[in-house]
């Protein structure tokens, strides 16, 4: 398995971006400002209560942190670059890669962010800086549910503590058993903020949990949601069945216990073999391929995601993603497959093997040639 794994990004590389910076600065802020609010009133060693909870506490963070960086350094498992099927007659049933050279296995597709071919990729989450695929998803999936859980406990500890704070003079004329907190302005800003973060972790990692539980019960990651979705809706003579969905344990398996699989190859159901989403996908790229609309430049743009010089209707409608931009010189041709009011989407054709350049440009740089048939 070792082999198929490929090459990984250097941990350093990995971790000093900004958003496993941000995510890290969070996770700091939210436990701290809680030991330090709660110390003032509850201590460890004071019963077996406030011993749980500190033991809670620490646990939650500790799984916390250690599933981030699993997930982060571990990866989601890299197909190697050059990489082709023992059997020939495969190669026919799957898609190349000319970024990587080679062959993409079932379920694996190419990261533009990563720039390598994923096993079994599902989405790149810019706070761990890496793809969740094949090798990480339990980290991930075991992260996302400890963050939740730690931000529920933080925010009761967080709230405990303010309440005693704001009734201190109670506290301290009627109940002189217990400790008292004092903070000041700018410690309730900061205790303040702390709840927010933990707030919006619970509601912004927690649908994230919920989409991600999602994907094991169903055994189907985002990407290829997406292919099932089309699969439905296009023109076919049988009935499209998705093969990967061995049953609710089954799937689970997959994911959180040993896995039952290589990550090259994945058990399929009856009627079903390892290609038959890829061969879906390749129809539904030729039908792309068919609709597509071959366009020629007439001026030259630079890729600039804001082109002033183009007019500004063009720079106030920009297409809402994180796709790139491709520059484009004049008599450049372009297979375009997808279009908005002012902007097109397109591939610029070369006569180089296996060169891809993708993205957006703006409407008004070409004029169209003919439809691809």
């Amino acid at each position: 398995m070792s082999g198929l794994v490929g090459e990984v990004m250097s941990p350093l590389v990995r971790i000093i971006h900004f958003g496993p910076i941000i995510a890290l600065s969070i996770i700091k802020c939210v436990f701290f400002t809680t030991l330090w609010l709660t110390s003032q009133w509850l201590r460890m060693t004071d019963s077996f209560i406030p011993f749980i909870n500190y033991l809670l506490y620490y646990t939650f963070i500790a799984i916390v942190l250690y599933n981030f960086f699993s997930a982060v350094f571990v990866g989601p498992g890299f197909v190697p670059k050059g990489w082709r099927p023992e059997s020939t007659q495969d190669i026919e049933l799957m898609q190349f890669c000319g970024q990587c050279d080679g062959y993409k296995p079932a379920r694996s597709h190419h990261c533009r962010r990563c720039d390598r071919c994923v096993m079994k990729m599902d989405h790149h989450c810019p706070w761990i800086n890496n793809c969740t695929g094949y090798r990480n998803q339990c980290y991930f999936i075991v992260f996302l549910l400890s963050a939740v859980l730690g931000s529920i406990q933080s925010i009761v500890l967080l709230g405990m503590g303010l309440y005693r704070a704001f009734y201190v003079n109670w506290y301290l004329y009627n109940d002189r058993s217990d400790r008292l907190v004092y903070i000041s302005m700018t410690s309730l800003l900061f205790t303040v903020f702390s709840i927010g973060l933990a707030i919006g972790v619970i509601v912004a990692v927690g649908g994230l949990l919920v989409i991600q539980l999602k994907i094991v019960v169903r055994n189907q990651t985002s990407i290829e949601e997406w292919i099932v979705t089309k699969a439905m809706g296009r023109k076919r003579d049988d009935v499209f069945v998705y093969p990967y969905n061995i049953g609710i344990w089954g799937n689970i398996k997959q994911v959180l216990f040993e896995p039952i699989h290589s990550g090259i190859e994945w058990p399929v159901i009856d009627g079903c073999n390892q290609y038959t989403l890829t061969v879906e996908q390749l129809l539904q790229k030729e039908e792309k391929r068919n609709r597509s609309v071959t366009c020629v430049a007439i001026e030259d743009y630079s890729g600039a995601w804001f082109p002033i010089s183009k007019g500004w209707r063009i720079c106030v409608s920009f297409p809402l993603t994180d796709e790139p931009r491709i520059g484009v010189t004049c008599g450049d041709h372009i297979l375009v497959t997808r279009w908005k009011k002012h902007w097109l989407y397109g591939e610029r054709l070369k006569t180089e093997a296996h060169k891809r350049e993708r993205g957006w440009f703006p409407r008004r740089l070409v004029v169209q040639v003919h439809t691809a048939k």
